[in-house]
Parts: C-alpha cells; structure tokens; sequence
C-alpha cells in the first residue's frame, strides 16, 4: 500500500498536473478532454490516496510466523481443505488489501476464511453458499517458519 501511495503522489498525480496545466492553457477548458480527463484522474487519484493513507494510519504488521497457536487456523496460515466433492483446494489467509486468488491468496473476511477460521485439521465446518450449505473438511494447516 505504501508503494501504491507513493507511486500515485510522487510520479502519476505529477504528470496529470502538468497535463491539466497545459490543457487549461490552450483555451475553452469545456470541449477541452484533456482538461476534463485530467481533472476526473486528479480527484481519482486524491481519493485513492486518502483511502490508502486511512488504511495505513490503521495498519499492523502481523507475522504469522510468530502464532503459537498452530493447530488452528488464523490468520496468515496455509490451509488445505476438501469440499463435497473431494477436490483439494490449497489457501493462504490474508489481510483485505492482500488477497489474490492467482496466488490463491483469501481475505481473512471472506466467507471461505471465516468458516475456516479457528479450525483443526479434520474438523468439518460448513459454508454457507448461494446454492446452500457446503461442507469443508480441513485437511492440513501450516504456518510460516
């Protein structure tokens, strides 16, 4: 996130200035796209940078490698479960701003995570989905080093 906030204020939102600024020197600022498109991405970009710098103020830095619990599923484990259909499926829990599912990285709050969240390996927890119940089965959980 910090290197998302410092790319948009030091090298985007400088380079939509000058563009604005030059766009605003060449007239009728109305029919200008320039200077529209410009002003749109400044508040954009504005708007990006106070939601990323609200986050950050709230942000810790939790490293899973130091959970004592680790027969239990928290934050930051490696979780291996099987659904109805005894198909694997391999997740790392993770913070809101983190998760990628080409990493087969899950936000803490999803629902998959939640119904994971405190679980043992062999325990069977339910999800609820929109075509109805679903049960998991945890088969592994492990934690950083």
């Amino acid at each position: 996130m910090r290197e998302e906030l410092r790319e948009l204020m030091q090298v985007e939102r400088p380079r939509i200035v000058e563009i604005v600024s030059w766009a605003a020197g060449n007239g009728d600022r109305s029919e200008n796209g320039d200077y529209l498109y410009g002003k749109r991405r400044l508040r954009e970009i504005d708007r990006r940078a106070r939601f990323l710098s609200k986050r950050l103020e709230h942000a810790s830095i939790v490293d899973p490698a130091s959970q004592t619990t680790r027969d239990r599923v928290f934050f930051g484990a490696r979780v291996a479960y099987a659904d109805e259909d005894d198909v694997r499926h391999d997740v790392t829990i993770v913070g809101c701003d983190e998760a990628d599912l080409t990493r087969r990285e899950i936000s803490l709050v999803s629902p998959v995570a939640r119904a994971l969240m405190r679980g043992r390996v062999g325990d069977e927890v339910s999800l609820l989905t929109p075509n109805g119940t679903v049960t998991l089965e945890i088969l592994e959980i492990a934690y950083p080093h």
